[in-house]
């Protein structure tokens, strides 16, 4: 009996956990958890966004305090919802990773470009 393991098997189980649904309902789960958001702006031509998703997200250190402390989105900003956010959160490049307090809507710490692990759990202490 041989147990297949892949890449994948690991990513689901550590890492960051991304809400599924609508940004309305992500900024509704913020609000009752009392939680700020924590939006991954991203498209999918991006290099640095696609290394953050393949060799960042996953960690589970970042993936737990993440999970713990923050509501967790990903908006494709060249989608229909992500182009209504970009309305609201102007970018000045790809991949922006933003801080929101549902409660206001307000940005409370942006950050671009690529982040290496230790960074990102800086950044949200």
């Amino acid at each position: 009996f041989t147990l297949l393991i892949t890449a994948n098997t690991f990513a689901q189980s550590s890492g960051i956990k991304f809400a599924h649904g609508t940004w309305k309902q992500a900024v509704q789960q913020a609000k009752k958890e009392k939680k700020l958001i924590f939006l991954d702006a991203y498209t999918t031509w991006c290099g640095p966004c696609k290394m953050l998703q393949a060799n960042v997200f996953p960690d589970k250190e970042l993936g737990d305090f993440y999970n713990q402390n923050f509501i967790n989105v990903k908006m494709d900003m060249e989608s229909a919802e992500g182009e209504r956010l970009a309305a609201m959160y102007p970018l000045r490049g790809y991949p922006t990773l933003f801080f929101i307090d549902p409660n206001t809507g307000k940005v409370v710490k942006e950050l671009l470009g690529y982040q290496e692990i230790n960074a990102l759990i800086k950044q949200g202490k």
